[in-house]
Order: structure tokens, then C-alpha cells, then sequence
């Protein structure tokens, strides 16, 4: 399923990974900008700024990008989550 497209990681903002984010939930460029209470514009260009970090051409491939290096969480899928020790561990 890995493509060499995927194959670099980008170095991105907290910003940016928060776009991310909101992206792979499904939310509009509008919907992201009244979330986080900026200009659509500026979320247009935060995108547009991602999607060439990336290397990705759209949305679709900025999140698979996103799944393949952990950047986001989707329904419990791709969550990295710390093992709880058992009883003998502690």
C-alpha cells in the first residue's frame, strides 16, 4: 500500500498538523477556518502550503500521507497508545 510518493517526511507547524488533522476528519477549509476562528483564505493557504510540503496533490493523498507517518488518528486506527503495565510491572 506504500507508495514511494510517501517515502519523505515533511518538517510542518503545529498549525499545520492541526489542519491536518481537522482535514482527515472531514471538515471544509470553511468549517476549519470558523473552527479555529481564522479567514478561510488563511486556511486555503495553510493547505495549499501542506499539500507542497507533502508532495501530495489533494486532499486524499495528504491524509493517507498523514496515516502512513502518524501524524493523525483515525477511529482508534494509526493511534499510537502507551501499553498499561500489569500488575507484576509495577
Amino acid at each position: 500500500m506504500a507508495s514511494s510518493k510517501f517515502e519523505t517526511p515533511a518538517s510542518l507547524s503545529e498549525r499545520e498538523l492541526q489542519i491536518i488533522e481537522l482535514v482527515a476528519n472531514g471538515l471544509t477549509n470553511l468549517e476549519i477556518a470558523n473552527r479555529l476562528e481564522i479567514s478561510k483564505r488563511t486556511v486555503d493557504n495553510h493547505i495549499s502550503n501542506i499539500l507542497t510540503k507533502t508532495k501530495t496533490d489533494n486532499r486524499v493523498e495528504l491524509v493517507r500521507w498523514a496515516l502512513q507517518w502518524g501524524k493523525v488518528c483515525l477511529n482508534d486506527i494509526n493511534c499510537c497508545t502507551l501499553p498499561i503495565p500489569s500488575p507484576q510491572e509495577t
